[in-house]
């Protein structure tokens, strides 16, 4: 079983901080998703540190419910999936007058011949979301 990675950033001309006090306010976050997630829903929190939302998400045949609960550490917000291996992290770094911003998904993967394919396709499906998301962002903050 290895482990899955899917990754995608983006460059944005608006200051890191900035974009982080967005995507730290998950009462806000459903307007930069995709039509990929539905059922999006704050369970505690709201803000940062502690929050937990859920969300179904559904892409390329496959469908499942998430639950994420939010540690926030220095430039990153990192959500881990309670019913899962599943941890997305939203990273914000200095980039020039701007910042860098990237989304990055990974699990543990299936076995054998499955885990090949996952390994393989899963991410190229989940880069094209995630960069999405991060245009949608993009416009949220004013980039």
């Amino acid at each position: 079983m290895a482990k899955v990675i899917a990754r995608s950033s983006r460059e944005l001309a608006v200051a890191p901080e900035q974009v982080l006090e967005f995507l730290r306010d998950y009462r806000e976050r459903s307007k930069i998703l995709t039509d990929n997630y539905s059922a999006y829903r704050v369970e505690q929190g709201g803000r940062g540190d502690g929050t937990v939302i859920g969300y179904h998400f559904a892409a390329g045949g496959r469908e499942r419910d998430y639950r994420l609960r939010v540690q926030e550490a220095k430039g990153a917000l990192q959500e881990h999936d309670e019913l899962s291996s599943f941890v997305s992290i939203w990273s914000v770094a200095p980039a020039g007058t701007g910042s860098e911003v990237t989304l990055e998904g990974s699990w543990d993967g299936a076995g054998g011949i499955a885990g090949i394919f996952e390994g393989l396709f899963a991410p190229i499906g989940l880069r094209r979301i995630y960069g999405q998301v991060l245009e949608r962002l993009a416009a949220a903050v004013g980039a």
